[in-house]
């Protein structure tokens, strides 16, 4: 009996067994703190490949692209005049979003979730250029689905209504470009990390709202340079 107290054949083995979880955990806790990183690092990338993208390229809200689309709003308390700038609040913030996400394919809807006073311009939302900005966003990270995509269109005060600036598309058709030059948000939303360290447990964490905002400049065609 003493013999078999005496005998330390396993001890190392047993403080194996109650140093490996502690040491498991500790070796995954650093691989999730660098793929968080990491992937903080692409969604971050994303949204300013989506911004870069979509100011030089068609803007989504059809009605902004149009002619003349500023005809009905005001600036200072009185309508616009040809010539006068576009105040910011002249038009409401237009937020395009993929209006049916449970969908595989794509559907653009843009609309104005402040009532200001101002009409919205958001109009029919051009499909191929909000699933343009995606797929460039996806460059970065093949994770972002269209529906963790916003796209807002903001005042800026920059542009003159009846600005006579027009392109020509692929058929060479005069395409009017926008009066004005708001300033395009793209936004990641709703992106969740899921760690090593919280599989089991079905755990995980929420990461912040991704945004990157530039100044509208073309508006129009499919390249951005």
């Amino acid at each position: 009996m003493q013999r078999l107290l005496d005998d330390r054949t396993g001890a190392s083995a047993a403080e194996f067994a109650l140093v490996l979880p502690a040491a498991l955990l500790l070796l995954f806790g650093v691989i999730d703190v660098g793929r968080y990183a990491w992937q903080l690092n692409e969604y971050e990338k994303a949204v300013q490949l989506g911004a870069r993208y979509a100011v030089a390229t068609t803007v989504v809200p059809g009605q902004l692209a149009g002619d003349l689309a500023f005809a009905n709003l005001s600036c200072n308390g009185g309508p616009l005049q040809y010539g006068d700038t576009i105040c910011a609040d002249a038009m409401q913030t237009i937020v395009c979003v993929d209006g049916n996400p449970a969908a595989t394919t794509i559907a653009a809807a843009c609309s104005c979730p402040s009532a200001d006073g101002q009409v919205c311009l958001s109009g029919s939302a051009n499909n191929s250029a909000f699933t343009n900005i995606v797929t460039r966003m996806r460059v970065a990270s093949k994770r972002i689905n269209a529906n963790d995509v916003v796209i807002e269109y903001r005042g800026s005060g920059i542009g003159y209504y009846g600005d006579p600036a027009t392109s020509l598309d692929s058929a060479n058709n005069v395409i009017p470009l926008p009066d004005a030059a708001p300033i395009v948000t793209v936004k990641l939303t709703n992106l969740r990390y899921q760690p090593i360290t919280l599989t089991l447990v079905g755990a995980d964490v929420k990461y912040p709202t991704f945004s990157y905002s530039l100044t509208l400049e073309d508006g129009d065609g499919t390249v951005a340079s």
